[in-house]
């Protein structure tokens, strides 16, 4: 049992740094989004494998500490605000989808990259009290709907891959 639980930590400890390396990787790729915010979402690839390899617990802390620690290292309050909001929405959305089996880890993953955009967008709005960026819903859910796609597809080669390896 303590093995399995110290396998278990140092697994996800593996996991929030590797989210940690992609987020900082990711914040130096030039993105000419017309949108502000829209981003490739390359960590998003570790939280929806998580979500899959071990559960939501294991992956939701992994999230939440890559978002205190890329806050501290790299970031600003706001930061905090608009990660953990886009982070929490997305997160209880693929969780329900996980939960209810009709939706492949495609699907699952393209729903949270929509929703983290929808959280953060909420989370602007309330912050600057203006409605108006509203008008940034659409691109930003398109976008959500792309890059979900392509790191649900990664996600789930990935663990394909790893359960040929484990046997």
């Amino acid at each position: 049992m303590t093995r399995l639980r110290t396998e278990r930590v140092a697994i996800g400890a593996v996991f929030t740094t590797l989210a940690l390396i992609l987020s900082y990787v990711e914040s130096m790729i030039p993105v000419f989004f017309p949108v502000p915010g829209m981003k490739l979402g390359l960590t998003n690839l570790l939280i929806v494998f998580a979500l899959y390899f071990w559960d939501g617990k294991q992956a939701f802390i992994i999230n939440v500490m890559r978002i205190l620690l890329v806050t501290f290292l790299f970031g600003s309050p706001s930061t905090l605000i608009f990660s953990l909001s886009g982070c929490v929405l997305s997160f209880i959305v693929m969780m329900i989808m996980k939960k209810m089996e009709k939706f492949s880890i495609v699907g699952v993953s393209m729903a949270g990259g929509v929703f983290h955009n929808v959280g953060q967008l909420a989370a602007a709005i309330a912050v600057v009290s203006n409605t108006k960026l509203i008008y940034y819903l659409p691109p930003l859910m398109i976008s959500g709907v792309i890059t979900g796609f392509l790191i649900g597809i990664l996600s789930s080669e990935m663990l394909k891959r790893i359960k040929k390896i484990r046997g």
